[in-house]
């Protein structure tokens, strides 16, 4: 399936005039990890940024749009990474990893959590959920947090631990969050997909040296069950998965051989698909296009070109081209779907800004001039 880009189309405004526009000191430095474009239970999109002061936010003024309001400033100092979960009840967890400098030793490395209850509300006051290797000289390797939220909001977050050791821990049905639970993995790297399932339950897959680390929850908030390792090799920092079938992930990275973004579902071939993805995961996304289940995926190539291609659901080898949207971003893009069914492309632009695309009401996937918010 093509992707038209509508970059040329009347009423594209040029990034250049919208650049030179923008002066409020809140641009954003750095993407969310993960999906950072999500739709809340009132149906409005929010956008999420890194800032050297903490998160910036912009809120979609009504569903569907097409104003925004924002950015809005959510202060919390020293985070190096963030990432985004989302619950069935429209809640958003920020799982965050923060490290504070001090004078006379290795900085302070913990996890930060807060909650979104509301679009363009206020944030739950930041909590430290602590390191796993706390006052130890691995303190301050810990890497990212990545999660999800269970259907019976519980969060599961995963870090890699200096050591080359993965970490889970989540809250319980009281609220109080469970000590920390070794997966016994080794050799982990940075860059890890973790998926919640329709039926609840969690899919986890880890880079590692010359083979994927792959678990599965045995059921809703249950244990896990160590897989077989995929014997593949991934870019640094490019795994991510989707859900393409009840209980079945597909998961994407980009090939360190050829450069290319490749496709794979347990049991079945790595499917190449093309494109020249730039460091950090694909944007994925099931969508209905032209009444057919897809996927949609998208990247920015080394030039920070974004590109975007389609394709049925698990029917990659039926075809797949990667269009150019004529937007350039440092950081990789989002995507979602908005209130109207419609595909939304969101990019940080070179400035900071936020830039929004979404699909027009033609054949295919045809994405509309993006405009910046």
């Amino acid at each position: 399936m093509r992707a038209k880009s509508g970059r040329t189309d009347r009423g594209a405004t040029p990034a250049r005039a919208v650049r030179e526009h923008r002066s409020d000191g809140r641009q954003a430095v750095a993407a969310v990890g993960g999906q950072w474009l999500v739709r809340g239970k009132d149906r409005r999109l929010t956008a999420y940024a890194r800032h050297p002061d903490g998160v910036l936010r912009w809120t979609e003024s009504r569903p569907g749009g097409p104003e925004w309001s924002g950015p809005d400033l959510l202060e919390i100092p020293h985070l190096t990474h963030l990432s985004l979960a989302q619950g069935a009840d429209g809640y958003v967890h920020f799982l965050a990893r923060r490290s504070v400098p001090k004078k006379d030793g290795p900085p302070v490395v913990d996890v930060m959590h807060a909650m979104q209850y509301q679009s363009g509300r206020a944030l739950s006051a930041w909590h430290s959920l602590g390191n796993p290797r706390k006052n130890t000289d691995q303190a301050s390797g810990m890497g990212a947090p990545a999660g999800v939220v269970s259907p019976s909001g519980l969060v599961h977050f995963f870090v890699r631990t200096a050591a080359g050791g993965v970490m889970l821990r989540r809250d319980d049905k009281a609220g109080k969050w469970e000590s920390w639970h070794n997966m016994n993995a080794r050799g982990a790297e940075e860059g890890m997909a973790v998926t919640l399932g329709v039926s609840g339950a969690v899919d986890l897959l880890v880079q590692g040296p010359g083979a994927a680390m792959h678990w599965r929850q045995t059921s809703p908030d249950g244990g896990f069950s160590r897989e077989q390792d995929i014997p593949v090799q991934m870019a640094p920092g490019s795994v991510t998965a989707l859900e393409t079938a009840p209980g079945r992930c597909t998961y994407y990275w980009t090939d360190p051989a050829t450069g290319g973004v490749v496709a794979y579902r347990i049991g079945g071939w790595v499917t190449p698909l093309g494109g020249n993805p730039a460091d950090g995961p694909v944007a994925v996304l099931r969508a209905e296009l032209d009444g057919y289940d897809c996927t949609v995926l998208a990247h920015r190539d080394p030039d920070g070109q974004v590109m975007v291609a389609a394709c049925g659901t698990e029917n990659e080898g039926g075809g797949l081209w990667w269009s150019p949207t004529g937007e350039r971003t440092s950081e990789p893009p989002a995507l979602a779907v908005d209130s109207a069914g419609r595909v939304v492309l969101g990019m940080i632009g070179a400035d900071g800004s936020l830039c929004i695309a979404r699909q027009n009401p033609e054949p295919g996937l045809a994405m509309g001039p993006a405009e910046r918010v």
